[in-house]
């Protein structure tokens, strides 16, 4: 990196050094001289405040992620306030707009960030020290069309898939978890059947559930992953399409297994639904590990997404999550710089993987996954054909805004207020009425 770019981020040498090595040090006359230097005197008695859409993960920050930065930059303390996942969007837009917005922005990858990109609301990161540990593809989530400009720092990647609960399978006789859509509700079937558990822990009335852990979840198998998604954004292929529609119409008969009260069920009712060991299966991703792992008492596991028959090729939505950028008006610009460089650095990427396993860092050099449950995600990127969701690049920058219809069509349809082709139609007439593709 120049000494160009090394002032434009306000960032002396030995703070270079500092944001480089694992957060997490062992006591020492050396580290203690690196902390000392690690801080510029501008950045220094600095409070950052940290919006972000994961409120499951504030006492992972409060109790690990933050003590670990703050031992290494002594001058700044971080306030990480999340909302909730619903209201993340709306609710950042109008701190941005009011100027009331915390100093570091948890990005979500492609259309909604780059928006803020546009508007002069999250600044160019490829300043940043570290941010040659990422690949292009690493920052293609959070960065400009043309490539050219990367504007939040990428942290990590989640997998969908289901997790299950070991014992309920036991009881109702399940032998092993379901390869086929017909193998996953003949299980259903079964745990119905039994009656000690739901057969399926989610709701409806928070609606992203039903897109994020339903839609997404199944969908990549019957679109056939990325070849779907970019036949999709490239207008070679429709929402009305049958591939489009088969995960629906798989939805459609997911609530006669949710429990009588899916319909009023929130996200976190789900959550202790299932930890609480009243639930067989949780619609999920990886990004559940860290909460289910704490709070379950009993033996957990996991698997992908069924094929619709036997012998069908396996695609996972392997999604780049979250990453993080600098609100273009902090008053803590340089502390901000700072944070940044540590989230670039491989001692991030072992905290924030070792804290919250299932959320898979980006790096070139990942760190080593530890965790078990992680582990068993991980290995979908083996038997499975990677992809990212469906509605995130290109497709959500208009109005009607695909992700969240997808939201609500997904909820209409296991609600079944709307048929699948009926929310299909729904989608792709809102599509159409401001998205043209490329020619």
């Amino acid at each position: 990196m120049s000494m160009m770019t090394r002032a434009a981020w306000g960032l002396s040498g030995a703070t270079l050094v500092a944001a480089a090595i694992p957060a997490l040090v062992a006591p020492g006359l050396v580290a203690l001289a690196l902390v000392a230097m690690s801080v510029p005197a501008r950045a220094a008695n600095a409070t950052l405040t940290i919006e972000s859409w994961r409120n499951d993960d504030l006492p992972t920050w409060q109790e690990k992620i933050i003590p670990a930065f703050e031992k290494s930059h002594p001058g700044i303390k971080l306030d990480f306030q999340p909302t909730a996942p619903k209201e993340y969007n709306a609710a950042l837009n109008s701190k941005l707009d009011a100027g009331t917005a915390g100093d570091i922005i948890a990005c979500r990858p492609f259309d909604a960030s780059l928006e803020l990109f546009k508007k002069g609301q999250l600044t160019s990161v490829d300043g940043v020290p570290g941010m040659d540990n990422f690949d292009t593809a690493a920052k293609a989530g959070w960065s400009t069309d043309d490539g050219k400009t990367t504007y939040c720092v990428p942290a990590a990647a989640v997998l969908h898939g289901f997790i299950y609960n070991q014992d309920a399978f036991a009881k109702a006789g399940i032998k092993q978890p379901p390869k086929t859509s017909e193998e996953f509700f003949a299980d259903l079937d079964m745990l119905k059947k039994d009656g000690a558990y739901v057969p399926l822990a989610m709701g409806t009335p928070d609606q992203w559930e039903a897109a994020t852990m339903g839609y997404q979840n199944i969908g990549p198998n019957y679109w056939h992953g990325e070849d779907g998604r970019k036949a999709l954004i490239a207008g070679k292929q429709k929402l009305t399409d049958q591939d489009w529609v088969a995960p629906l119409q798989e939805l459609a008969k997911w609530g006669a297994y949710m429990g009588d009260g899916f319909k009023a069920q929130s996200y976190p009712d789900s959550q202790n639904m299932f930890t609480l060991g009243r639930a067989a299966i949780y619609p999920a991703g990886s990004w559940e590990i860290a909460q289910f792992e704490s709070q379950a008492q009993f033996k957990l596991g996991v698997f992908p997404p069924p094929v619709p028959k036997a012998g069908d090729p396996c695609y996972v939505s392997d999604h780049p999550d979250i990453a993080f950028g600098m609100n273009a008006k902090s008053k803590n610009a340089d502390a901000a710089k700072v944070f940044l460089a540590w989230v670039a650095s491989p001692g991030f990427a072992k905290v924030y993987s070792d804290s919250l396993p299932g959320f898979f860092s980006m790096q070139a050099q990942s760190a080593p996954v530890t965790d078990a449950l992680a582990q068993q995600f991980l290995s979908f990127r083996t038997s499975c054909k990677s992809t990212m969701r469906s509605t995130y690049q290109m497709l959500s920058r208009g109005t009607p805004n695909l992700e969240n219809e997808v939201w609500v069509e997904s909820a209409n349809v296991i609600n079944g207020t709307e048929t699948p082709e009926q929310a299909s139609q729904k989608l792709q007439k809102g599509l159409d009425s401001w998205y043209k593709p490329a020619k």
